[in-house]
């Protein structure tokens, strides 16, 4: 069993490799996606397409996830390493062929990191004793949308330009990305698989109706974090002001998920998670029916508040259902389903916006989807009782 300060460096460094993957290497665009399309570089189409094409490639990510079988520390430093240098070169290029191979790339590697740091850090924190660390762990992602969210809103307040602040985003990055890459040297293997008859790991059947649920998140959440920004703007044209919608964005998401810690208490995880889906659901409806700034922060909070919050949930939904080996691929399958909701969901909105300059349509389809699947989570007493829920 790790000592208390082992426990608490190896969630803080799990933090700071979501703060890094996700808050950046996935979310660094959304509050870029203005500044970009101020700059005459691409029109918001163009940046769903950006968007789907990152998906795409953490789509991929998440499927070769489960088939990795080098280090897990290796893969891990190679990964963050990777996102920074994706994230700089955004800078260094205004031609868009390059955007969508660094992008495409940016998204493999950031579905390496979720993965494993879902598995490795989580599972460790948990067989120490420290399961009221993994909230902080997922709590990474919403840190760096907020870091990188108010960074953006400084620089736009300084008059810069968009790929100025890719340059300064990338370059934070690369050098977070060394300092974790020291910290994981050596942190974790890949042996400890549960294995059945004949040595083989022991596979446990995919459970599909949380996998559905998982996926429809990937459409929920998904217009907002590529849009929010773009939809503050188009009710508010100050970026001071619209410029505020994706650190709270952040900020909602950087507390939830030790607060959904503490609900668990009372509430089963599958409980926390309908009930969060549920919430998003609601979130999604506001900015589609009310042009305000008020619905936009509403929205930001419902589903900045819930989506890792869910994320969570999915990954501590695999770690139950299955054991050892077998639970990357669990992950993967959940992350691929998740990548897949996300992939199709920009581009069909950022389509919808150039037809009708609204993103009222598939954000009510989005909400549904996740009401349905929430009904689908939470009904399904056979199933529950096989997953010891």
């Amino acid at each position: 069993m790790h000592s208390s300060s082992s426990d608490l460096r190896l969630a803080l460094a799990g933090l700071t490799a979501l703060t890094l993957a996700m808050g950046v290497g996935r979310f660094a665009f959304t509050p870029l996606l203005p500044m970009m399309e101020s700059d005459g570089l691409l029109s918001v189409s163009q940046g769903g397409l950006l968007a789907s094409v990152h998906f795409a490639g953490y789509w991929v990510g998440a499927l070769l996830a489960a088939r990795l079988s080098f280090s897990p520390a290796v893969i891990l430093q190679l990964s963050l390493v990777a996102i920074a240098l994706t994230t700089l070169g955004m800078g260094l290029s205004d031609d868009m062929t390059i955007w969508l191979a660094l992008r495409f790339f940016a998204g493999v590697f950031s579905a390496f990191t979720l993965v494993l740091v879902s598995n490795h850090i989580v599972k460790r924190l948990q067989v120490g004793g420290r399961s009221d660390l993994q909230g902080w762990v997922f709590s990474g992602v919403g840190a760096g949308i907020a870091a990188v969210g108010l960074g953006v809103l400084a620089l736009m307040a300084d008059d810069a330009d968009s790929m100025a602040a890719w340059q300064i985003t990338g370059a934070v990055s690369l050098a977070l990305a060394v300092l974790l890459c020291l910290q994981f040297q050596g942190k974790f293997t890949s042996g400890d698989a549960t294995s059945g008859p004949g040595g083989t790991p022991e596979r446990v059947p995919l459970a599909w109706r949380p996998i559905l649920a998982y996926g429809a998140l990937g459409v929920g959440y998904i217009i907002p974090a590529t849009y929010l920004p773009v939809m503050a703007r188009d009710v508010i044209d100050a970026p001071l002001i619209f410029g505020w919608s994706w650190p709270v964005f952040g900020l909602a998401a950087f507390i939830s998920t030790p607060l959904a810690i503490r609900a668990e208490r009372l509430f089963s995880n599958r409980q926390i998670w309908a009930v969060s889906q549920y919430a998003m659901a609601a979130g999604l409806l506001f900015p589609a029916f009310v042009s305000h700034i008020s619905a936009i922060i509403i929205a930001g909070v419902c589903v900045g508040g819930t989506f890792m919050v869910i994320t969570m949930a999915g990954m501590k939904e695999a770690h139950r259902i299955a054991a050892g080996a077998d639970v990357q691929r669990h992950i993967a399958v959940m992350t691929a389903a998740f990548a897949t909701g996300q992939m199709i969901a920009p581009a069909i909105a950022g389509w919808a916006y150039a037809a009708a300059q609204s993103f009222a349509a598939p954000l009510m389809l989005a909400s549904a989807a996740l009401a349905l699947t929430a009904i689908l989570l939470t009904r399904q007493p056979r199933e529950m009782k096989v997953l010891g829920s």
